[in-house]
């Protein structure tokens, strides 16, 4: 982890009371390093963080449309650290998000999957407001760890309280969400493998499970990020009265009848494409 902690005493990460302070702002420091490591050569026009409003995770990007969003289980903050008016810039529901198909070329969701009520509806959005080729970053608690042990344990106290709670979602499950949404991950890291632990000294002494933990069992880290790709295969002709997908029976159709139009000939019957 990094050695500088950044101290965040802020209402913005009060979800993390049950990892107490030490492990909260060691969270907050790995995912600022990566996310200013990570996002500074992402071009484009338009980028939204959606969640954890502490992480300033687009402060390095240089897109000049740069937003920063709270979702229905975010409680309001005063300390927004991408807008100056003391508020975020947008306020949306995570299962409805209000910019129009194919617009955004980056999104980040720090925490914002695992604290959603319906976590499958907030990532469907996402895919439907990139852009093609856009990307998404998206860090989460790892279950299988001893950061997200004691989340989890924390949360299972509060559904006894008010039988509401969104579960961790693990690393492996996540991948599969993505794949089926057609994103193609690029990048996956692991942070954080000390045990949870109240005193900073002791966190401090035990440094050494981080160097441990990234060579040995990354996989079980505290805290994980992916970054995915939007794909979109294939090609699409309009024809005026509706969409399709043209695919081609012959390998060379498109250089062949390019070659027969310059010696003067007319293509082949079969590779035309006739409208319908």
């Amino acid at each position: 982890m990094e050695s500088q902690i950044i101290e965040s005493k802020r209402s913005g990460d009060a979800w993390l009371a049950d990892l107490g302070q030490p492990v909260a702002s060691r969270l907050l420091a790995w995912e600022q390093q990566q996310a200013d490591e990570l996002l500074a050569d992402v071009f484009g026009y338009h980028a939204v963080q959606l969640g954890w409003p502490d992480l300033q995770a687009l402060r390095s990007n240089r897109m000049p449309h740069r937003w920063l969003a709270q979702a229905e289980f975010e409680p309001s903050f005063t300390t927004p650290n991408l807008t100056p008016g003391g508020l975020p810039d947008v306020c949306l529901d995570s299962q409805a998000w209000p910019w129009p198909a194919d617009s955004l070329d980056l999104v980040v969701l720090p925490h914002a999957l695992e604290r959603s009520a319906d976590p499958h509806a907030c990532l469907r959005e996402v895919e439907r407001v990139l852009i093609p080729e856009g990307q998404v970053l998206i860090t989460g608690l790892n279950p299988w760890s001893w950061w997200g042990w004691q989340q989890a344990r924390g949360q299972q106290s509060k559904v006894r309280m008010d039988n509401t709670s969104p579960a961790l979602i693990g690393y492996r499950r996540l991948r599969d969400w993505l794949r089926l949404l057609g994103f193609e991950v690029q990048v996956s890291r692991f942070g954080g493998w000390t045990p949870v632990l109240g005193s900073e000294r002791w966190m401090q002494r035990l440094g050494w499970m981080d160097a441990l933990g990234e060579r040995w069992w990354p996989i079980l880290g505290g805290v994980y990020l992916l970054i995915a790709t939007k794909r979109v295969p294939g090609g699409r002709l309009i024809d005026g009265r509706s969409w399709r997908t043209v695919r081609s029976t012959a390998p060379a159709t498109v250089p062949a009848a390019r070659s027969e139009t310059f010696m003067g000939q007319q293509p082949d019957a079969k590779d035309i494409v006739e409208p319908r």
